[in-house]
């Protein structure tokens, strides 16, 4: 796997796992591995790259309970987004889904 997916796989698993939902904010990785961390930025990430010298940025945003991430670097592009694991976990321990049956739909199981 590339380099640039790599640290969008780990970038975006940190957001997704984060016990609250990330603040908006860009990532960006110049060629020799510094880091940067600019929050709320509303630039796009190809002139972020050109700004501030960086090989490789990132952006993660999340909105209503999604986590969102995208990536540039120089050609390549990506976008990974997912429900917050927090949202997921409080629609399952709502409890099942029960869904009528239709008039005249037979039972899946006899009555014994």
């Amino acid at each position: 796997m590339s380099l640039f997916l790599d640290n969008a796989r780990r970038i975006f698993e940190t957001a997704s796992n984060a016990p609250e939902a990330p603040g908006d904010m860009s990532i960006l990785i110049d060629g020799g591995g510094a880091i940067q961390i600019v929050a709320d930025s509303d630039w796009p990430l190809d002139s972020l790259c050109r700004e501030r010298g960086a090989a490789m940025a990132y952006r993660v945003t999340a909105r209503g309970g999604n986590v969102r991430l995208e990536g540039r670097s120089g050609l390549h592009a990506c976008v990974i987004e997912s429900p917050h694991p927090a949202r997921t976990a409080l629609r399952l321990l709502r409890g099942p889904v029960t869904l009528p049956l239709h008039a005249g739909t037979p039972p899946l199981l006899p009555a014994a």
